[in-house]
């Protein structure tokens, strides 16, 4: 009687262990526990998220700990790296993921509002897989805009007044936000472009440059593009990043401060000769820190499962 050869576990390497990465860490428990999977995360300071592990998840230095493995170690051996660590860490190590052949999933979007970051990203030989994050409805907006459909696409995102303080506001401005009511009705912070946003507020446009790259469009015939639901591309993508910047250009965002916001709240419409199309999303914190949108790290799982679905 022949044997079942069963395959080896892929290896999943965290880019960061934030609250992100740890309730990614507990979604992936099932692959973990039947052996399908390897998990590894990566931290410059190991030694502060000690008391922080996962049972399983074994974790990885980008700094100066002796103890533990480093990043250079893990990466060599990655099937596939997983970044949750935000736009800085995406733009530091992400490049070198890339070069490396290995595939990226790449959950702070908003590192894509950088042309020439976007350029090496898309660039190969490793595959780069674009999360959706705490909003959907991608599947519609790609579909339109794959038929040059959308003329105009505009995300607006409501939040309490205390999640939009920045260090750079003027002292007036941190008084308005913290002393904003319900009964105050909402306020609008921000209005303007995706890559203006990031620069203000990088910790709230995430969706803003992930509805970009969904309503980018697809490239014209004979570039060979396969473009997933999620956004994994292969290939020589030059002129995705192209389309990209123009899909910059299109987006409109609106950050809205609302004492009576029991949630955070994506409001999505895009017009044009497909039609209107109006979508909006309510996620429910993060079980790791109420600050993140639970939708996230779900939406990372589900990235990483069709990447690695697809590796066989």
């Amino acid at each position: 009687m022949s044997q079942t050869v069963r395959p080896a576990p892929a290896r999943v390497l965290l880019l960061g262990f934030g609250a992100i990465g740890r309730h990614v860490a507990t979604l992936l428990a099932p692959e973990r526990d039947a052996g399908l999977l390897q998990l590894r995360a990566a931290e410059r300071n190991v030694a502060s998220h000690g008391h922080r592990s996962v049972p399983g998840v074994e974790l990885v230095t980008t700094g100066q700990d002796t103890d533990c493995p480093t990043w250079p170690e893990a990466l060599s051996e990655a099937d596939l790296v997983v970044e949750c660590a935000g736009v800085d860490a995406a733009g530091e190590y992400g490049p070198e993921v890339i070069a490396a052949g290995i595939d990226l999933v790449l959950t702070s979007v908003g590192a894509l509002a950088d042309p020439d970051l976007a350029r090496t990203l898309l660039s190969g030989p490793g595959r780069l897989w674009v999360t959706n994050g705490a909003i959907g409805g991608f599947d519609v907006l790609a579909a339109a805009a794959d038929a040059d459909g959308l003329d105009s696409v505009r995300i607006r995102t409501t939040k309490l007044p205390t999640s939009l303080l920045r260090p750079w506001m003027a002292p007036d401005e941190v008084e308005r936000l913290h002393a904003l009511r319900p009964e105050d009705g909402p306020l609008t912070v921000f209005a303007g472009g995706p890559a203006e946003a990031i620069e203000r507020f990088p910790a709230n446009v995430n969706v803003a440059v992930g509805l970009a790259w969904a309503t980018r469009g697809r490239p014209g015939a004979g570039v060979g593009v396969d473009v997933g639901v999620d956004g994994a591309d292969g290939g020589d993508l030059p002129e995705d990043a192209e389309l990209l910047r123009r899909s910059l250009e299109r987006v409109q965002v609106e950050l809205v401060a609302d004492a009576a916001a029991q949630r955070s709240r994506h409001e999505i419409l895009a017009t044009g000769p497909a039609g209107r199309i109006e979508l909006a999303f309510e996620s429910a914190p993060s079980p790791e820190n109420p600050k993140t949108s639970g939708m996230t790290a779900l939406s990372v799982t589900r990235t990483i499962r069709q990447a690695l679905d697809l590796r066989g």
